[in-house]
């Protein structure tokens, strides 16, 4: 039984404004799936819709096979959520949020194995206010794992921690998935996103553009592909430019870079090179995810490494 599924699924605002349009989606159990698109694509009006925040226009919608109108209560008591800009209680101590949620999902978990999950056991007895916006989000993200849910749903998860944070919640995060946990999250980083899940939808404009694994969205996307090839000597003639499929080639120093047309040609390049040349060392570049996502939304991004460096304890 899949973990997510929607079918046809539309969402509305007044007669303008088409949010999701005919949505199909289905995440399997035990996947970690990163849902991706540009602001206003329809990603958080598809999580609403999954908590029963907001209602469809039509189409269905079922989370852990039960449909999220009729039977949200039952989806509450078997998911965790982390919203995106989620706040804490600036009274309480992350020891007692994490008794709070116990006591709510009358769960059998203790406060203390919980938040040495997530690195705050040093600081569970102070108080949130004076957390830095990273502990905030481990604590959220160990709120979220109250229960041992089967499905987590994580907006941003990585929003505010620094490197060492976001290696922590990368590997927390497959280790729920080996547990059998669904995890489903949107991210801007896309880094991150590329080194954890197992497939990723694109959303652009209310639409899924692109639904499948990383490498079958590279192998299908006819997109460019970099190689870079190093040489003991730089010839006078090299005439790489000249090789069916090399779009662009420059050359820095020992280091001739060509990019192609697609991986395949990149074989071609390496041996036109062996003819003419010492190759000493050869590095090979695949479309990135951010070539991907720009590819299928037309969105022209910045590497988020600025994102993962606001701060945080």
């Amino acid at each position: 039984m899949p973990a997510i599924e929607t079918s046809a699924l539309t969402k509305r605002y007044g007669e303008d404004v088409l949010a999701v349009s005919d949505l199909d989606l289905t995440v399997e159990s035990g996947e970690i799936f990163g849902f991706l698109g540009p602001n206003g694509a329809g990603k958080s009006t598809t999580i609403n819709v999954l908590l029963d925040f907001v209602r469809p226009t039509s189409g269905t919608a079922t989370v852990l096979g039960h449909d999220t109108r009729d039977e949200a209560e039952r989806i509450r008591e078997r998911i965790g959520v982390l919203p995106e800009g989620a706040t804490v209680y600036e009274r309480l101590t992350a020891r007692e949020h994490l008794e709070w949620v116990i006591e709510t999902k009358d769960a059998a978990d203790t406060p203390d194995e919980i938040l040495e999950r997530v690195d705050l056991l040093e600081d569970a007895d102070r108080k949130a206010g004076g957390y830095s916006k990273g502990m905030c989000q481990r604590l959220g993200l160990g709120m979220a794992l109250v229960g041992d849910p089967d499905l987590l749903i994580l907006d941003e998860p990585s929003s505010g921690l620094d490197p060492t944070g976001i290696q922590d919640m990368r590997e927390l995060l497959r280790e729920e998935a080996a547990s059998g946990t669904t995890v489903f999250f949107s991210s801007h980083i896309l880094s991150e996103v590329e080194a954890v899940c197992d497939r990723v939808g694109i959303m652009n404009e209310g639409e899924l553009v692109a639904l499948d694994t990383i490498e079958s969205l590279r192998d299908a996307s006819a997109g460019t592909a970099t190689i870079d090839v190093e040489l003991a000597a730089v010839p006078d003639s090299l005439d790489v430019g000249s090789i069916d499929g090399v779009q662009q080639v420059t050359v820095e120093e020992n280091v001739v870079t060509a990019t192609c047309a697609d991986t395949s040609v990149k074989v071609d390049v390496v041996c036109h090179l062996d003819e003419r040349a010492t190759v000493t060392d050869v590095l090979s570049a695949d479309t990135s995810l951010e070539q991907l996502f720009n590819r299928y939304t037309g969105e022209s991004t910045e590497t988020d490494e600025s994102a993962s460096q606001e701060v945080i304890a």
